[in-house]
């Protein structure tokens, strides 16, 4: 079973800055799509940015400039550096793996808990 962990997360002032990992074990991370999903309480768990196996990358407009994902093949690791953060960036950060074609899996992480503070 395909189980992504996430690590990285904690507490910050605002305008500074936190480095978000995911690994997962029996899995090749740079043939998978990796996305981070955040949700704040109360409100819809949301897409925050994607990487997929050809090492494009996507990022929502609330978080681009911000935030960078990226993938280090040797670790079989996808980073999520988030700079310049602010107090609405605060919610539990969920690392999502997905492959479709060759032995498929689509799995969530627990989620690491991030804390802006103004």
């Amino acid at each position: 079973q395909v189980q992504p962990v996430e690590s990285g997360g904690g507490l910050m002032q605002a305008g500074g800055s936190l480095r978000l990992s995911c690994t997962a074990s029996g899995i090749i991370i740079s043939i998978s799509s990796v996305s981070w999903y955040r949700q704040a309480p109360g409100k819809q768990r949301e897409l925050v940015a994607s990487i997929p196996s050809s090492g494009t990358t996507y990022y929502e407009v609330f978080v681009e400039g911000r935030f960078t994902i990226s993938r280090d093949n040797a670790k079989n690791t996808v980073y999520l550096q988030m700079n310049s953060l602010k107090p609405e960036d605060t919610g539990v950060y969920y690392c999502r793996v997905m492959k479709y074609v060759g032995g498929s899996y689509d799995s969530w992480g627990q989620g690491t808990q991030v804390t802006v503070s103004s």
